[in-house]
């Protein structure tokens, strides 16, 4: 897919400034040719946050955010947090922002720095609005002060992160997002690269910060929200995502964040996700797993996955259309496919009359939800089947997962395990690394008892 065919957010941008005096319409022209769909122009100032507000008054496709820099919060007068505070009232206003502290520079005092990011945090919290923050060669600093002003409660990004992995899990647990740019790209960020590919693609953000840290191909040039494409593609990279994928992930992720834009409101039936197309074919479950994505969320991978009704048969099939472009197709949605057994087998015959792979992603109740007959029936059509082992012993099985069987479904899906490997030639069970799970019994188990293999899944990682 050409970039032109994206839905791209650019969350920092810095429109006002002098580099972009000349030729805007036409900086605004390239972006949207390169599936830039709305852009994020910040405020670094009192002044720089009235022209951003101009601007975004002027252009549909932007947003603004109102705040003072760090190095420039010397500089706040006495009325300037009530001018602040009326500017955040706007329909466009995005996020308090950009604040934080830059001990690089110094360009204000660090006392000074600490006072009003502390203060801007606090109107941030009581305007409702997110933060966009900076942070430079300040990172304990940063983060004990966001902390002890409860920034969470408000909520926002780390902007141009170039913390270690320490900073970035400390932002994550306080629910906020991280944004890259152009530095990713950097031939010396690896460190930085690393890092990203530990944080969850759902709490990530696009930005470019142009006119400043233009990407790899185009460096000391300057920077425009044109240039994001080159940040999707590496960010696809580390992530082993299409840029398709990132696109959609992260343009849901700043439209939830900033409150921008409509989200999607209506399940998607079929999903892609890297070269394999997913099927949602209903949301019930005979699991109430504790740990369940969707007990927080309608989204998968940027596809809102919430039914209000199991999909018929020709409604699924219309919806994967063209699923013979795909490397797999997979059953696997905000519930248990087995539920509906008829349905996989109905749909699997029409995906493998185009030779393509199918696979099942279960909870391994498909024996107490059917009867041993479905065994057979799955030979030839069924290529794999991913079972949600989850846990070590039953007991804990039990308690996290909840299942309707009670205390025999766990023994049920073992059993289902052990005689699916008869008809379908390529049988794993997952297990989730998190507290409580001992991931070398759960491997234990899988090879010695059930003569298959296990894969660890991260557990904030879904999709």
């Amino acid at each position: 897919m050409s970039f032109e065919d994206l839905r791209l957010i650019d969350t920092h941008a810095h429109l006002d400034m002098e580099e972009f005096a000349h030729d805007l319409p036409q900086v605004l022209s390239a972006a949207a040719a390169e599936g830039v769909v709305q852009i994020i122009t910040i405020g670094t100032g009192m002044v720089s946050s009235v022209r951003a507000k101009t601007l975004a008054e002027s252009n549909p496709r932007i947003y603004f955010t109102a705040g003072v820099h760090p190095h420039d919060v010397k500089e706040i007068k006495e009325g300037d947090y009530e001018k602040l505070r009326e500017l955040l009232t706007h329909p466009k206003a995005a996020a308090l922002g950009e604040t934080g502290l830059d001990y690089h520079y110094d360009h204000s005092p660090r006392e000074v720095q600490r006072e009003h990011f502390a203060r801007q945090i606090a109107l941030a919290k009581e305007s409702g609005k997110p933060l966009v923050i900076h942070s430079r060669e300040a990172e304990d600093d940063t983060m004990d002060i966001m902390l002890a002003q409860g920034a969470q409660d408000a909520g926002g990004t780390m902007h141009c992160f170039a913390g270690g992995r320490g900073m970035a899990r400390k932002a994550l647990d306080m629910g906020f997002f991280i944004s890259v740019g152009g530095t990713l790209t950097f031939t010396n960020a690896d460190a930085l690269r690393e890092v990203i590919k530990t944080v969850p693609i759902e709490r990530l953000l696009l930005e470019t910060d142009c006119p400043y840290l233009a990407p790899k191909p185009l460096r000391g040039k300057r920077n425009e929200p044109a240039y994001l494409k080159f940040v999707v593609d590496m960010l696809a990279d580390i992530k082993g995502l299409s840029r398709e994928d990132v696109a959609r992930i992260t343009t849901l992720n700043a439209m939830t964040l900033f409150r921008i834009g409509d989200l999607p409101s209506e399940g998607s039936l079929a999903y892609p996700i890297r070269d394999s197309l997913y099927l949602n074919i209903t949301n019930r479950c005979t699991n109430e797993c504790a740990f369940c994505v969707r007990n927080t969320t309608d989204f998968v991978k940027g596809h809102n996955l919430r039914l209000t009704r199991d999909p018929s048969l020709s409604e699924i099939l219309h919806a994967m259309k063209g699923f013979e472009n795909y490397k797999e197709v997979v059953f696997c949605g905000y519930g248990e496919p087995f539920m509906r057994f008829d349905i996989i087998r109905e749909v699997s015959k029409v995906v493998k009359s185009k030779g393509v792979r199918v696979r099942v992603n279960t909870n391994g109740h498909a024996l107490l939800i059917n009867s041993e007959s479905i065994l057979p029936q799955m030979e030839g059509l069924v290529d794999a089947l991913s079972v949600s082992l989850n846990f070590d012993d039953p007991e804990r099985y039990e308690k996290m997962c909840k299942p309707d069987a009670g205390p025999k479904a766990y023994e049920s899906l073992k059993e289902f395990v052990k005689k699916a490997r008869a008809f379908v030639p390529d049988v794993t069970v997952t297990a989730v690394d998190m507290p409580g799970v001992n991931i070398a019994e759960c491997r234990r188990i899988a090879e010695e008892e059930l003569g298959v293999k296990l894969r660890v899944r991260q557990f904030d990682v879904v999709g």
